[in-house]
């Protein structure tokens, strides 16, 4: 069992590095200069804490620097699951990020960028600015970049096997007479393949040095967070799902991560996030995105196809997301979204939110929410089992898998759950809990065993254990 002491070796790599990383975060003498104000607390129930702040290039440097074997690890399963999902190289997806998404980068975004490659240098990390961008434009390079590429170079393109959109996320929003105190609530959880989201546990207390402070969930290495969990100074939460079976994009517009690390540090209000989201949109990771303004107790939805955009906005009501499109022509010009198949995940999941917001209309709060992460209701067999048709996605016990995007089996679902009143919001914080919200634990070798169709993962897949809920603040020292 070679791959296994190999693993155990890089595990107590991985644990010494932290050890002298927060020996050193701690001893403010012995830092790098650019880490002054920057700290990264032990693992918390499955989460690690990192306080960043300053200009662009020393956030990133922080970034870099405090979170160097994280990124490191990120960046070696994508080079094996990126080219195996899209079926194209690492050298492909290098020249896609040179040539097409870092030229719309914002100076002082591609700061930050570089200084994530600066810090991972400065910690022995052999890491360059490319390999930076293909992890930050992830979302929107598979398969909204590669479908568009296909289409205009057939000819190169002849063997190619498209990836579908995955369906990212199950989310709401409710405010007015829906809620327990008449102020907003919002959760969101994110599903994505477990290889990743096993490793989407980082919480980032951003003060940047133009702008809101902002605190998010990410995976380590992404200036934005990536499954858009977030909250900032301003009282607006922000999060989102994906539009499933979508299709556009635009080379020359600004990439997806660009606009959503800008929304979520310079909006202030529902009005502000659209039009930061809108402006040089390229279409890239299309999704339904939901907002809450906390102190207008107002919340919105938008819609942002490439060619239809929709802002529905109420201080007394829900919006929620599971990955289905809404407007009847951005269905029909930018989908092929099977509205009328009841049993699709996105369309199940829908139809079980609308039952649990009317159920619940009057009594929804941070504990409603997170009893709604963790739901296990099947509306279409009418009966709790776990599955892909559930709020709490578990693709990986379901025989039916997550057409197009997963197989029977699939090693994917809810990864990990946040969740914030106005009370916490207000306070720049949040709740969150890693893993599957009911408890429920995935184990990565006995899933292996027992579906040897995903051998191809041994080396990437670890185990996803189900955490307590724990509350994240913004905070002002190392102390835990």
């Amino acid at each position: 069992m070679p791959h296994l002491a190999c693993y155990a070796a890089k595990q107590m790599k991985k644990a010494s590095l932290f050890l002298v990383l927060f020996a050193l975060t701690l001893a403010g003498a012995s830092t790098p200069p650019q880490l002054n104000g920057a700290f990264r607390r032990p693992e918390k129930n499955g989460w690690i804490f990192v306080h960043l702040q300053g200009q662009p290039a020393q956030i990133g440097f922080q970034h870099g620097y405090l979170l160097a074997p994280e990124i490191e690890d990120f960046l070696r399963i994508t080079r094996v699951s990126l080219p195996h999902d899209s079926g194209k190289s690492w050298d492909f997806f290098r020249e896609a990020a040179r040539t097409v998404f870092l030229p719309h980068v914002e100076t002082q975004y591609r700061e930050e960028l570089q200084g994530i490659v600066d810090g991972l240098n400065a910690h022995g990390v052999h890491a360059d600015l490319i390999d930076i961008v293909i992890l930050n434009a992830l979302p929107e390079t598979s398969p909204y970049y590669t479908e568009w590429y296909d289409k205009h170079h057939p000819l190169l393109s002849a063997a190619a096997h498209p990836r579908p959109v995955p369906e990212h996320c199950s989310a709401f929003a409710a405010t007015g007479s829906y809620t327990r105190d008449g102020r907003p609530v919002i959760a969101h959880n994110n599903w994505t393949d477990y290889a990743d989201g096993a490793r989407w546990n980082i919480i980032f207390d951003i003060v940047p040095s133009a702008g809101h402070r902002i605190l998010m969930d990410g995976p380590p290495g992404l200036i934005h967070s990536g499954d858009d969990f977030g909250v900032n100074d301003a009282g607006l939460v922000i999060t989102e799902t994906t539009i499933g079976y979508f299709h556009g994009f635009d080379p020359d517009g600004i990439p997806e991560f660009v606009r959503a690390r800008k929304a979520m540090q310079y909006a202030t209000n529902v009005d502000e996030f659209a039009a930061i989201m809108k402006e040089g949109n390229n279409g890239g990771y299309a999704n339904t995105w939901l907002v809450a303004d906390m102190h207008a107790g107002e919340i919105g939805s938008l819609e942002l196809g490439l060619k239809h955009v929709t802002l529905e906005r109420t201080k007394d009501g829900y919006f929620v997301g599971s990955n289905f499109p809404a407007n009847p022509e951005l269905i029909r010009d930018e989908t092929n979204f099977p509205a009328a198949d009841k049993g699709i995940s996105s369309n199940a999941r829908h139809a079980r939110w609308v039952q649990l917001m009317e159920k619940n209309k009057g009594r929804i709060d941070l504990a409603s929410a997170q009893r709604f992460l963790s739901d296990h209701f099947d509306v279409i067999d009418k009966k709790n089992e776990p599955s892909e048709r559930t709020l709490c996605g578990h693709i990986d016990l379901s025989a039916r898998g997550s057409n197009p995007w997963q197989p029977a089996y699939g090693p994917a679902g809810a990864v990990q759950n946040k969740a914030a009143d106005a009370a916490l919001a207000l306070r720049m914080s949040f709740n969150a809990a890693m893993g599957h919200a009911c408890g429920i634990s995935f184990h990565a070798a006995q899933h292996l065993q027992q579906h040897p169709q995903f051998g191809w993962e041994k080396d990437i897949l670890r185990d996803l254990i189900a955490s307590p809920w724990t509350t994240f603040a913004a905070a002002s020292g190392p102390q835990q």
